[in-house]
């Protein structure tokens, strides 16, 4: 019997598509190996150690103890939305399975080899968590025996034999070879071309729910354990009241934005009702938190609390003046004067040059003594000499005496020092992106303005400016990140003399994880918590500045 000749085009056809994409994912397996080598695996690594006592070797497991001692009872806080937001991924994944409305049938199907998938992939997790601290304890074990070649291969091979390593080695290869052949099944039974991603997401799903479900676990066993030793000191915490407290605030400030933005989208008085009831649930959030996250934070590391304070100080000192210069830079140096390649040059080398060596500069520059350039140039205007780096005391205080809070002191003299060298840094780079977002802006616009009568500022303001937003938005970006992770100018140009008014929480980090008596666990764990800051700020940025960015 002869076979049809469309069956034979379908059959040609899958084997194409599979070509090419087995194709594609061999050119993009050495990036993905990178990513993960380089990227994922260092971001886990660094979570299972903060969940444990790290000095120079692993030691006991102390679950959210590292974080709770960071920032108090809000640590339970951030573990509950981080589960509720792994709940919230999963069924919203789940509901665009759904909305396969054409393959709904091969789309759901997906959930069983998914499910299969994310019970291993579960199990393989456990199973490495398991096996790393019995590795990395190997040069605990070895310790007094002699050096011989093999040892530590011998050791390595040994580790994979302890009896808890294969009760959790086991059951991850069962399951493992459970969910192949199950994926393959249907992969062979379900005929969709878009079945690979079905399966994709349907696992996404599996893992999603239960991250969220080990995570809601671990949280409220710590807040159980928690209460229960406070009860038998004859104490009482208030962490089920902060949590669903500050998490209605929360939830309160997210709907208000939601509601504001959809309150713009009208015409009629919808709108006006939308601007309300956004303000109100605002105003609940906003005093809800406000009245919560201090006492959610009470007993918080205090160095943690300063580091952050003072790194988003140093951020909102430099970020929006590295951003205007460089732009005013940017929009001198792009008119038709002469040396123009000369003045970008010039404006760019500080970005170039080694922070050692221009460090050593500002120090010499804004040097205590009264010789210094700095302390010259306030001669002129009056101002007596001053400390600079070794001054520890915010501005404020400085000019206003110590009648001024220390909370509204302001940043340090030290840290305004270094503020004006990392502004002096970064300029160059703004002002050298600005100039090419500038160069993309159609000459024929200014020349209509021009026509129309419009001054330079209008043409700047209503031209320049929104064809410059994607160019400000990327920018702004990069270094609200850059100033929160910042640490070499700021290690380098630090003083003991002026204390920790210039630790952010990056050098703080580095301080715990480098001292005498190094702590790795805490260290990882601030360090997560900075990730999230960090993280927050950026999807922050997204979503405000990015609805606003104008791409013509």
């Amino acid at each position: 019997m002869a076979v049809p000749a469309n069956t034979d085009r379908t059959q040609s056809r899958r084997r194409r598509v599979l070509l090419e994409n087995l194709t594609a994912y061999a050119f993009l397996a050495p990036a993905l190996l990178l990513l993960f080598v380089f990227g994922i695996y260092p971001v886990g690594f660094a979570f299972f150690v903060s969940l444990y006592r790290w000095r120079r070797f692993p030691g006991e497991y102390l679950g959210l103890s590292n974080y709770v001692q960071a920032l108090d009872h809000f640590a339970y806080v951030v573990f509950f939305w981080l589960a509720l937001g792994a709940l919230v991924y999963a069924g919203l994944m789940l509901w665009r399975l759904w909305s396969q409305v054409s393959e709904r049938l091969p789309a759901l199907s997906a959930l069983i080899p998914g499910i299969l998938n994310g019970a291993a992939l579960i199990l393989l997790l456990n199973w490495v968590t398991v096996l790393l601290p019995i590795i990395l304890n190997i040069p605990q074990r070895i310790r007094g025996q002699e050096r011989v070649p093999g040892l530590f291969m011998g050791q390595l091979a040994a580790s994979f034999q302890f009896p808890e390593a294969v009760a959790a080695g086991n059951p991850f290869l069962l399951a493992g070879i459970i969910a192949l052949v199950a994926s393959l099944v249907w992969s062979r039974i379900i005929h969709s071309e878009a079945r690979f991603n079905y399966l994709l997401r349907a696992t996404m799903i599996a893992v999603a729910v239960a991250i969220s479900f080990f995570t809601f676990q671990l949280t409220f066993t710590e807040v159980q354990t928690t209460i229960t030793e406070a009860q038998s000191n004859g104490e009482s915490l208030p962490i089920w009241s902060q949590l669903i407290f500050i998490s209605a605030g929360v939830a309160a400030v997210v709907v208000a934005y939601l509601l504001w933005q959809r309150a713009l989208k009208q015409d009629s008085d919808r709108r006006f009702a939308g601007y309300v009831g956004a303000a109100l649930l605002l105003i609940v959030g906003g005093y809800v938190l406000a009245a919560q996250l201090p006492q959610a934070l009470t007993n918080a590391d205090p160095q943690v609390l300063r580091g952050f304070g003072i790194t988003v100080l140093f951020a909102l000192g430099t970020v929006p003046f590295q951003l205007a210069i460089g732009l005013g830079l940017a929009y001198l140096l792009f008119q038709n004067i002469k040396g123009k390649s000369f003045f970008r040059v010039v404006y760019f080398m500080p970005y170039i040059m080694p922070f050692v060596a221009t460090s050593i500069v500002f120090q010499l520059i804004f040097s205590y003594r009264p010789a210094s350039i700095a302390n010259h140039v306030l001669e002129i205007f009056g101002i007596g000499t001053q400390k600079w780096l070794l001054e520890p005391t915010g501005i404020l205080r400085l000019a206003f005496g110590t009648g001024v809070p220390e909370i509204l002191a302001g940043p340090s003299l030290a840290l305004i020092v270094i503020m004006l060298y990392t502004t002096w840094t970064y300029i160059g780079y703004d002002a050298v992106v600005f100039l090419a977002g500038l160069g993309n802006v159609a000459p024929e616009l200014y020349e209509v303005a021009r026509i129309d009568g419009a001054s330079s500022w209008k043409m700047f303001r209503y031209i320049t400016l929104p064809l410059l937003s994607p160019t400000t938005f990327f920018l702004s970006l990069i270094a609200v990140i850059g100033t929160f992770q910042a640490f070499t100018q700021i290690w380098i140009m630090r003083t003991p003399a002026a204390q920790s008014s210039v630790d952010t929480l990056g050098v703080y980090i580095f301080r715990t994880v480098q001292n005498t008596d190094p702590n790795m666990g805490y260290g990882s764990a601030v360090a997560f918590v900075l990730f999230g800051i960090i993280l927050l700020l950026t999807v922050f940025q997204n979503r405000i500045m990015g609805s606003r960015v104008f791409y013509g």
